[in-house]
């Protein structure tokens, strides 16, 4: 088995890594202000973020190359900003610290993996082939 996935299951798995990365954002922010373990009230959360995800990856350039950080940039940004704006017009309110921290989590998590899967190809590429 190869040590990487093949070039056809990239953009799958990088949207998973995605998705898996807003879930986690959602989950932690309810866990951290203890909103309990309410399904609904999960996916009210998890909704706006959600969308502005599928919306990012609908940009081309994502699509064709979704472990660069332009595409984690696109990423963050139509997540970050749709869900935001999707989340005040939902609860008529968007404290300044709920965005800043959203931001700086979502940042984290979407620009994070991709670091780290840069690091990886990087030192698979300098490995020698036996």
């Amino acid at each position: 088995m190869p040590p990487w996935p093949s070039p056809g299951r990239i953009p799958a798995l990088a949207a998973v890594a995605d998705a898996t990365a807003v879930v986690v954002f959602a989950a932690s922010g309810r866990a951290f202000h203890e909103s309990g373990a309410d399904l609904f009230g999960f996916l009210g959360t998890v909704a706006p973020f959600a969308l502005g995800l599928f919306v990012a990856w609908a940009a081309p350039s994502v699509r064709a190359q979704p472990t660069r950080l332009r595409s984690g940039l696109v990423v963050l940004v139509g997540t970050a900003v749709i869900g935001l704006a999707l989340r005040a017009a939902f609860t008529g309110r968007l404290p300044l610290s709920f965005a800043v921290v959203a931001v700086v989590s979502l940042a984290v998590l979407l620009l994070g993996w991709r670091g780290i899967a840069a690091l990886v190809a990087r030192a698979l590429a300098r490995r020698p082939v036996p």
